[in-house]
This record gives structure tokens, sequence and C-alpha cells, in this order.
């Protein structure tokens, strides 16, 4: 199948896709701080810069794109051009996710991944309960935990 648009389009298009600040980001941070907790952004000392910081539960939230980290959900789909490219392209995304992931826990920090389609789900459904799950693991023990539209899951 071919594109739809040139490349010159395609490429605009694509470039235009955010590395941070993304939706599903900003609806949790939303969310925690009217619930106070406190947090920092993209701190670059850490490793991966996560999406958020929560020093006094010594926590670090990544909220993962379902398409761009290749997650087994239905918000992700090969792309049928340049198949090669982007099963190349996410595969190296997923390698480094857990280089990032083992050297974050290697310094002792609890991590929580929410995959966009939990945030999806979120939107969706009054009855996914969220930030009430991600307020409550923070103020747990759990050292490491997974949310998607599925509900929690194992790393």
């Amino acid at each position: 199948m071919t594109d739809v648009v040139d490349p010159a389009t395609r490429s605009r298009m694509m470039s235009g896709i955010k590395g941070k600040n993304t939706s599903p980001e900003v609806m949790i941070r939303k969310a925690l701080h009217a619930r106070g907790f406190r947090f920092r952004l993209y701190v670059k000392t850490l490793p991966g810069k996560p999406d958020l910081i929560l020093p006094k539960y010594k926590t670090v939230i990544l909220v993962h794109g379902c398409f761009w980290h290749g997650h087994d959900c239905r918000y992700f789909k090969v792309p049928q051009t340049r198949t090669a490219f982007w099963l190349d392209k996410i595969a190296h995304n997923r390698a480094r996710d857990e280089r990032e992931y083992l050297a974050l826990k290697a310094l002792g920090w609890r991590v929580l991944v929410v995959w966009e389609c939990a945030v999806r789900a979120a939107r969706r459904d009054a009855g996914f309960q969220l930030v009430e799950f991600i307020a409550g693991w923070l103020r747990g023990e759990d050292e490491e935990a997974q949310i998607s539209e599925r509900g929690v899951e194992g790393l």
C-alpha cells in the first residue's frame, strides 16, 4: 500500500509528533497535582529523562505511547508501508526502554509504566480508576507496576 501523502508532507506530519507534554502525560500530571502529589519533569540526570519524577516517593512514572513503544493492545498496528523500518525502530525503542528501566531500578527508583491505552480507557470509562490506582500505588511499597487498558500488569 502506498502512502496517501507525498514524502515532504509525511515528514512534516511526523516531525510534529511530540515527545514531551503529550496529552496522556498532561492528564496524569493534572490529576496527580490535584490530589496533592508534587513532582518534577524530565530530570536529565536520570536514565531516559522520565516523564514524572516524585522524589518524595523515590518513584518515576513513564507514560508510554502504545504505538511508539510497541504495546500489545488495539492501538498498536504495524504500518503497511516501510514495515521493516517501523519494526526495527520500535524494537530499538523497546530495547532502550528496557535499558533505562533496569538503570532506574539499579539506582533504587520505583518504576510505574502507564500505557496510553490506560489513559484512553480512563477518559472513555468513568469506572476505570486510573488516577486512583496510581495514587494508591505511590503510597504503597510495590517496586514496579504497569497499567494498561486491561488493568495492572506485571513488568
